[in-house]
């Protein structure tokens, strides 16, 4: 199969919101909070379609990075469980560093679960580091959560399986 990342827009809320509920039982987001999230302008969301089907959400990420804060944030990430293991996850995440570097941030910071070991792998392999723990962090589980930084240096691209293309405007 082939992807498509491209900005979210609005229209996307209730695709996005249906991913979030399904993989986030517990600890999903309010459709009021993405909805914000979707247009500030500091934020950053996109979202993946197979490439013959625009409007089939199969996947999302954001970002938060002030410009010229030289800091940013993974808000989120998802991948709707029938399309995993297919690179989605790693493309979003080298979409989002990429904005970031262009928005001037050198760090970038995410939260990941503590029973994420999938997750975790996937931060390290692009150049996270454990910071620290927050305990409890994720409610209403009381799941701690792993702080993580990246040090930019330059963009993060690489090969992503079968991306038709890294963001289409």
């Amino acid at each position: 199969m082939s992807w498509m990342l491209r900005r979210a827009a609005a229209d996307d809320l209730d695709a996005i919101m249906a991913i979030e509920r399904s993989v986030f039982t517990s600890d999903a987001w309010s459709a009021d909070s993405m909805a914000r999230e979707l247009v500030d302008e500091h934020g950053y969301y996109l979202v993946a379609t197979p490439a013959d089907e625009p409007d089939a959400v199969v996947a999302y990420a954001g970002l938060l990075a002030p410009r010229g804060s030289g800091q940013g944030d993974v808000q989120t990430i998802a991948v709707a469980p029938d399309a995993r293991s297919g690179g989605l996850g790693r493309a979003l995440m080298q979409a989002l560093l990429a904005e970031a570097w262009r928005r001037g941030a050198r760090d970038v910071f995410l939260e990941v679960r503590d029973d994420n070991p999938v997750g975790q792998a996937l931060y390290r392999s692009l150049g996270f580091a454990e910071l620290g723990r927050r305990r409890g962090y994720y409610q209403p589980d009381g799941v701690d959560a792993l702080v993580m930084r990246a040090q930019l240096t330059a963009p993060v691209t690489g090969p992503a399986a079968s991306v038709v293309s890294e963001v289409a405007e």
